[in-house]
């Protein structure tokens, strides 16, 4: 029997949305207020959800200790109370939600073992979430 397991994590984080591929004009008519030279910060919510056979022996898809270890240690120590600007993985990519979801889905994926993972969504506002699955 194969069942989905969605666990949700808090971490907060800035960022500033500009391209430097596009000119000042480019960057503000694209992204707004949200292409401010200071930056701003949001407080995120990640969704995991994952999926597998239901172990005759315990019940689970997998022990959520597992999973809560693996997220804090991969992606809310690397996450949290950042400037997503500043980290390697956004130095030639401009940090919005979507990329943020994507680079956090393929950490889950390469390293996370206990169960298949399905998708990650990403909340960034009440108004704004994003979801990637592969």
């Amino acid at each position: 029997m194969k069942a989905h397991l969605s666990r949700r994590y808090l971490f907060s984080a800035s960022h500033r949305l500009h391209s430097e591929a596009m000119t000042k004009e480019e960057n503000q008519t694209t992204y707004g207020k949200c292409n401010n030279p200071f930056g701003h910060g949001h407080n995120y919510t990640v969704e995991v959800t994952v999926s597998g056979q239901v172990d005759a022996k315990t019940g689970m898809v997998c022990n959520l200790t597992d999973l809560d270890t693996f997220i804090e240690k991969e992606i809310l120590a690397r996450y949290d109370h950042e400037n997503l600007n500043m980290l390697p993985e956004f130095a030639q990519e401009v940090p919005t939600t979507e990329n943020l979801c994507i680079r956090i889905y393929e950490i889950v994926q390469r390293g996370f073992r206990f169960a298949h993972l399905e998708r990650v969504r990403l909340e960034e506002t009440m108004m704004n979430s994003f979801e990637y699955a592969g």
